[in-house]
């Protein structure tokens, strides 16, 4: 029996191995776009449910300990037995997976819904009905706008949270890179374990930079008050400068 050349990686279990992503091209594409299917789904989700009870906690003040005191509940509760849980109303598929990460996101969206709501300056809501705005419209054209930086800090949150549990989701067959990962520590099959950790990580980073840039889109007005900040320093120092005393030599 020979033994395997020195250059073959995927003999010799190496940790770094270009074989394995030639040769398993196919298979870390379709766990790819599982991983981004169950992703962005359940966190999608979320947000429709998180959506109405943020405002009901905001109109319903009454509401506010008994719907943050929940979505926090649910996320201490492990995945494990989360998905133990959902099993009987979903059996063993996708949808058992996006609920779970739909209940675990729904804490942070929640909260920083609620948040950026209530941290509205009185000014604005004041001046809204000055102008006749209704209540509908205030809630749309004034107060989520001005909402829009603290909960799209919680989606982003929610959403890298929710690529790290999807690949919980393998114990069930659906966790995309993470049936990769599990099937590889039980095999100890070094190259797939890291390929498709370093994958989870880099999906992680991109949606993070996706939702970061969509947020700058929509909130123009803050790049406008930062460049206004910046000038107004800059003149300031610049003033400074020409009144302070000339230098002796």
């Amino acid at each position: 029996m020979t033994a395997p050349p020195p250059d073959d990686c995927l003999a010799r279990n190496a940790w770094i191995c270009g074989e394995y992503l030639s040769t398993r091209r196919q298979i870390l594409l379709d766990a790819v776009l599982q991983h981004l299917q169950l992703t962005v789904v359940s966190v999608v989700l979320g947000l429709v449910i998180a959506v109405p009870l943020a405002l009901l906690a905001r109109r319903r003040r009454w509401t506010v300990g008994p719907v943050l005191g929940i979505t926090t509940l649910i996320y201490t509760i492990p995945s494990l037995a989360m998905f133990s849980l959902l099993l009987p109303f979903y059996g063993l598929s996708a949808t058992l997976v996006v609920v779970g990460l739909a209940l675990y996101s729904l804490t942070l969206l929640v909260r920083n819904l609620l948040a950026g709501l209530n941290g509205v300056p009185a000014e604005a809501k004041e001046a809204a009905r000055g102008m006749g705005y209704g209540p509908t419209r205030q809630l749309l054209t004034v107060e989520l706008p001005l909402a829009l930086p603290t909960a799209m800090a919680g989606l982003r949150i929610a959403t890298v949270s929710a690529v790290a549990l999807t690949t919980v989701g393998a114990i069930v067959g659906y966790g995309g890179l993470g049936n990769l990962i599990y099937a590889g520590m039980n095999s100890f099959f070094k190259a797939q374990v890291l390929t498709a950790s370093v994958l989870c990580v880099v999906i992680a980073v991109v949606l993070d930079l996706l939702l970061l840039g969509a947020e700058r889109l929509l909130t123009p007005w803050r790049r406008a008050s930062r460049r206004a900040r910046v000038r107004s320093r800059a003149g300031t120092g610049i003033r400074r400068l020409a009144a302070a005393p000339g230098r002796r030599t």
